[in-house]
């Protein structure tokens, strides 16, 4: 007759498929950060080599329905581009958690074995920082949001050459915006990481 004895686990093995499962998040979060921005960028590079190998940027076929199409499309890239920056945050936020998760299972391992303190490089104290303008990250979503304001500066442009005759002054505006743009996006970022 069998029993309903569970079968002893042995704890090394447990640690060791733990911090494995661990790393492996910690890899797909890095994996996964360079994928989304590179389809920010290929999105964008689409759409901006479709307008140059078109007839659109003949100045007798920009009328003010064509203008507020285009305006429309770069205004959803810089949507596009708010949302990959929200992901590059998140996906940041993810790795920090699997580094976190991977720290406190070594500080178990060195509490049940004091040798083990010199193996181990990175501690729960000597982690960087979720928050870093100097990752790898933080540059990839400058890059997106550099794009992203772009984006919106070339929607603003073409929204106010679909209804006034555009000049200086509104070439001026539609920087101002796309500096706003890459402003709050990297605002965006920096709240959604913390």
């Amino acid at each position: 007759m069998p029993t309903d004895k569970a079968v002893p686990v042995e704890l090394d093995e447990l640690l060791a498929a733990e911090y494995d499962y661990i790393a492996q998040t910690a890899v797909q979060a890095n994996e996964d950060r360079a994928r989304v921005s590179s389809f920010y960028l290929i999105a964008v590079g689409s759409l901006v080599a479709a307008m140059f190998g078109t007839q659109f940027l003949k100045e007798d076929f920009l009328s003010p329905t064509i203008n507020i199409m285009f305006s429309g499309l770069f205004l959803l890239l810089t949507l596009l581009g708010t949302s990959t920056v929200m992901q590059l945050a998140r996906l940041r936020a993810a790795w920090y958690e699997s580094v976190m998760a991977m720290n406190q299972l070594k500080e178990y391992m060195v509490s049940e074995n004091k040798s083990l303190v010199r193996a181990f490089r990175w501690t729960a104290n000597t982690l960087p920082a979720k928050y870093k303008p100097s990752s790898v990250s933080y540059y990839q979503a400058i890059e997106v949001a550099l794009i992203s304001g772009l984006m919106f500066g070339a929607a603003m442009y073409f929204l106010q050459q679909a209804f006034l005759t555009t000049g200086l002054l509104h070439w001026l505006i539609a920087i101002l915006l796309g500096g706003l743009v890459i402003y709050v996006q990297l605002l965006i970022y920096k709240r959604t990481i913390q």
